[in-house]
This record gives structure tokens, C-alpha cells and sequence, in this order.
């Protein structure tokens, strides 16, 4: 079969094609990277008046500093609690959505739109839902006896932003593994069925096995969003509090940069922050990958 090829008349048009999306690349993301990583490595008044050069000063305080190390164990506990809890619940809502017949594009509706809700504003609901003072949830918890109180405890404000951080992003996990398990033959869900595999059984030699492509690229993407696009809700919900028991990387980078005026450790502190992504991501496609089954 001979493929076909597109061959254009004028040479410079497919240059000019990509000019807008290569032109936008340049100005949102190579220029403010590599003035973040030119800034790192200076030391300037909180106006801007004076600049001087200060090497890897900026980086070496920074890993002396007992709050950054915080941040860094914070972020941890924040993105595995938010990446493992979304995608797992997305799944079993897929599944769930999968096997109804007659209202499964309703539940697919229902079950999408808290995408389309912006993440400061997810963040507020969730705020109000858990207000201490007028809360429906802390009265709820009162009454069986815990008193919730996120203002004041380091881990009910944990649990309150992997929840309003989770909420947003199981929608998005949940699309993916939607069109997974309906891009998976009926056929071979009847073969196991008749081979004698209970629903657990066909789950885990089947169906989760031929979602793996699908598993890997919802992992990076999550740990993407919890490293970047999670600054909204914490902003709205906890501003990184109490005692900085809720304070990430990225919003540690906005409260030193934006509040602080320390513009030095700010962009050494988002350098820091985009190495460990591009680190995390390569380990995933490196070696993770490998147990992907295409």
C-alpha cells in the first residue's frame, strides 16, 4: 500500500505553520525559563535598583533553610496523597460508568463537570464545606465526636487539600480511563468470563493490564498537576498553613517571591522545582515504561 505524502508548493509555508505554536513556546516557556535560571543565580533588591552576582548562593541557602526542607517533605506527602487517591477514584468511577448500559453518558456528564470548575474556585467550596465555624462537615464530625479544625491542625489541613486538589482532577483521570476501557474488545471480557475469571480475576489479568498505557500517562500527567496547577487551591483553602504544614514547593516560590520580594530564591526555588519534575518525568518514561503494555 503506498502511503501519501503532503507535499507543499511553497517551502516557507509549513515554517509559517509552525511559527504561532513555536513563537508561543518561546515567549510562555523557554524566555520565563531561562530567566528564571539567570535570576538564581543573582541577588537583587526587593525594587530592583541593584543587582549583584552571587553564584550558587541562592541554592546552598536554600538547602539550609529548615522551612524549604519542610516544603520539599510537604510536597511529597501532598502529590503522592493527590496522585494516588485521584487516579484510583477515577477508575473505579470509570468502571462503575462502564458497566451501566442505559445511564452511562449521564453519569459521564455528571461526573465531568467539576472539571470545568476553575481550581480557586473548587478550592472555596471546599473551604466552605469545611469552615470550622460554618462548615456543614465539621458540624458532621462533631457529631461523632472529632473536632475538625484545619486552622489549627497540621493534618486536617493536609486532608483538606488532597481532597479539594483530588476532586478537581479526578474528572480529568476519569475521561482517560473511560475511553480505556471501552477501547477494550467485549470479547475478551467474555473469553476470561467463560475461562471462569471472577470480576476481580478479569479485572487484573484483562482489563488493568491493557489500561497500563493509559495508567502511565495519567501518572505524569498527575504529578505534573500537583506540582504546578495545585497553587489555586492551596491559595484558596489553606494559603499554606497552619505552621506551613500545607506550604508546596509552588506556593513556597509565590510567599518568597511575590510577599517575601526575595526574587534570588524565588528563581532558584522554581529552577529546583522544574529540575524535579523533568527528573521525575524522565525516571517514569525510563523505567517505568517499561512495564507498560502496548
Amino acid at each position: 500500500m503506498q502511503t501519501k505524502r503532503t507535499i507543499f508548493g511553497n517551502k516557507i509555508l509549513p515554517y509559517g505553520l509552525l511559527l504561532p505554536q513555536l513563537a508561543v513556546t518561546l515567549i510562555f516557556f523557554i524566555w520565563p525559563a531561562a530567566q528564571a535560571v539567570r535570576q538564581s543565580f543573582l541577588q537583587e533588591d526587593p525594587f530592583g535598583l541593584s543587582t549583584a552576582f552571587v553564584g550558587l548562593k541562592n541554592y546552598t541557602a536554600l538547602f539550609a533553610d529548615p522551612g524549604y526542607l519542610n516544603s520539599l517533605q510537604v510536597t511529597l506527602v501532598f502529590s503522592v496523597g493527590v496522585a494516588v487517591s485521584s487516579i484510583v477514584l477515577a477508575l473505579i468511577l470509570a468502571l462503575a460508568a462502564d458497566s451501566c448500559i442505559r445511564s452511562r453518558n449521564v453519569y459521564t456528564t455528571l461526573l465531568v463537570w467539576p472539571y470545568a470548575v476553575a481550581p480557586a474556585v473548587g478550592g472555596i467550596l471546599w473551604w466552605f464545606m469545611f469552615n470550622p465555624t460554618i462548615g456543614i462537615a465539621p458540624y458532621v464530625f462533631r457529631g461523632i465526636g472529632y473536632n475538625w479544625n484545619h486552622r489549627l491542625s497540621g493534618i486536617d489541613a493536609m486532608i483538606l487539600v488532597i481532597m479539594a486538589a483530588s476532586w478537581k482532577q479526578i474528572s480529568y483521570n476519569f475521561l482517560f480511563f473511560l475511553a480505556g476501557l471501552q477501547a477494550i474488545p467485549q470479547s475478551l471480557r467474555e473469553a476470561a468470563a467463560i475461562d471462569g475469571a471472577g470480576p476481580a480475576k478479569r479485572f487484573f489479568t484483562v482489563i488493568f493490564p491493557l489500561l497500563s498505557p493509559t495508567t502511565f500517562f495519567l501518572v505524569v500527567v498527575n504529578i505534573v498537576y500537583t506540582m504546578f496547577d495545585t497553587f489555586a487551591v492551596i491559595h484558596a483553602t489553606t494559603k499554606g498553613g497552619p505552621a506551613q504544614a500545607t506550604n508546596i514547593l509552588v506556593y513556597k516560590v509565590f510567599n518568597d517571591g511575590f510577599i517575601g520580594l526575595n526574587m534570588g530564591s524565588s528563581a532558584a526555588q522554581s529552577v529546583i522545582l522544574m529540575g524535579i519534575v523533568i527528573f521525575l518525568t524522565f525516571v517514569q518514561f525510563r523505567f517505568v515504561e517499561r512495564r507498560v503494555q502496548y
